[in-house]
């Protein structure tokens, strides 16, 4: 089974847990990390320095392309980053999140 946590921005904390909360509903994430961070980018040839929040989604490889689809149906931003990393975790760490894709409830 291949492990993949996707590294995601959203404009504010807020909108990182509605998407967390959304993606873990529907099962497509086992896990979700938020951070706060400070930004600095080029948009529409105007420098922007603004806080965004970090989502990092824990989840498996063949459930990338659905949550990107899901993530890209109710993010606010017109371009939003979605980057995928292949991950190795340990033994018990990839068994617990093996178990939260089972039909539980």
């Amino acid at each position: 089974m291949t492990f993949t946590f996707l590294y995601v921005t959203a404009e504010n904390t807020l909108e990182a847990q509605q998407i967390s909360r959304h993606l873990l509903q529907k099962k497509l994430i086992a896990c979700a990390n938020l951070f706060p961070v400070e930004s600095v980018y080029k948009w529409k040839g105007k420098m922007v320095e603004a806080g965004e929040a970090v989502l990092i989604l824990k989840t498996l490889k063949n459930k990338v392309e659905k949550i990107k689809k899901e993530i890209e149906k109710i993010h606010s931003y017109k371009i939003p980053c979605l980057t995928e990393i292949e991950v190795n975790p340990n033994e018990q760490y990839g068994k617990w999140l093996l178990e939260q894709f089972k039909d539980k409830d």
